[in-house]
């Protein structure tokens, strides 16, 4: 009966003793510490090793595994060479790029370096430096405006300030970031957030990561910082270009009039609002570039589409607005807007660039894709 009692009390003990183990590992995780020792890898990069036909304008980039310590990520740890490239490393999430501040030259092979410098949110580096190689397009003259850099804000396809709101089901292809608001001002998704402390939450409706300004790991709230000054400096830059405008095409009413209806590379500028009543068409290179400056609202109606042909990249394209902007349902964007008002995606809306707004984003089962870079 003893034996019976001594070996019933160890086994109270012994199971206390499993329990407070167990309570102590899930107290170190939810710390901020971590256990995870796996090295972090790269799983794709733009351009890809070997590409060949590199536009002259693209940025690089590469997808890790997992979401990257960005101060690790940096013009040491990130490197070009091939040609004098310097340029500007940002980070977000799992996604590091390196935005060139000059054109590439042509006919040129590149090399891109990422480093064992680099680090996941646990510390881990790199096991060994990932390295690729293209070959950038034979000289072509591009036509349209010089380009508007995006910097830091280029990370998101949807960047805010004051809210983001979703009616689902939505699907966004690329990060979300919301600041100076707090994540309470993301609503409409089903967010899980990152181990403590948070420096991201994830969504079924979003292929990337969501970021807001209250997040504290991972230097998320002055990497927002960084991406929403550098949206309002693109704004200002687009907004600024003056250079042989083309003015105020069809009185602001476009795409119901074949003659208003096709846009080849240059600079367009509306003293007024622009009302899309009917499809409209960019006609150009994979070099050419376009900006569209609306001083008012910019309108597309219901089912209405813009479709790029000849070779044309959505990200050579910048619709700088003043008002608000709103994707009618059905309709489909081509381009990027720089908002300074809302900007709403209603049923089922589809748009292949990025929504960047100086107050709010607003989706109604809609779709964003960030366009290739």
């Amino acid at each position: 009966m003893k034996l019976m009692r001594y070996g019933s009390l160890f086994l109270l003990i012994a199971t206390l003793a499993a329990a407070t183990i167990v309570g102590c590992s899930t107290s170190v995780e939810n710390s901020g510490s971590s256990s995870d020792t796996t090295a972090p890898t790269v799983l794709s990069t733009f351009p890809a090793n070997t590409a060949t036909g590199v536009a002259l304008n693209s940025t690089f980039r590469a997808t890790f595994s997992e979401a990257m310590l960005s101060t690790t990520i940096s013009s040491l740890t990130f490197t070009a060479t091939g040609g004098a490239v310097t340029g500007l490393v940002t980070c977000a999430g799992n996604t590091a790029t390196f935005t060139p501040a000059a054109p590439l030259a042509s006919n040129t092979l590149y090399t891109a370096t990422i480093t064992t410098g680099a680090a996941d949110l646990a510390g881990n580096v790199l096991a060994v430096n990932k390295v690729w190689t293209f070959t950038t397009v034979s000289a072509v003259a591009a036509l349209g405006p010089g380009s508007v850099i995006l910097r830091a804000a280029g990370n998101y396809a949807i960047l805010a300030k004051t809210a983001i709101s979703n009616v689902a089901t939505s699907a966004i292809t690329g990060n979300m970031g919301l600041s100076p608001a707090a994540t309470t001002f993301v609503t409409g998704f089903v967010m899980t957030p990152s181990a403590a402390p948070i420096s991201y939450t994830t969504t079924s409706e979003v292929l990337g990561y969501v970021y807001a300004a209250d997040m504290a790991g991972g230097s998320t709230s002055s990497d927002l910082g960084t991406a929403v000054g550098a949206m309002l400096t693109a704004y200002t830059d687009a907004a600024g270009r003056s250079a042989s405008p083309i003015a105020n095409v069809g009185a602001g009413t476009i795409g119901g009039d074949p003659a208003f209806a096709t846009f080849t590379p240059g600079l367009y500028n509306w003293n007024t609002g622009v009302h899309m009543t009917g499809g409209i068409t960019l006609s150009g290179g994979a070099n050419d570039t376009w900006i569209f400056q609306v001083n008012g609202t910019l309108v597309v109606d219901a089912a209405k589409l813009v479709t790029l042909t000849g070779g044309a990249l959505a990200k050579n394209i910048i619709w700088q607005v003043t008002g608000a902007t709103t994707f009618s349902a059905g309709s489909h964007f081509e381009g990027i807007v720089l908002c300074a008002s809302d900007i709403s995606l209603l049923t089922g809306a589809t748009m292949n660039g990025r929504a960047l707004s100086n107050t709010q984003v607003v989706l109604q089962m809609a779709t964003v894709t960030q366009p290739a870079p």
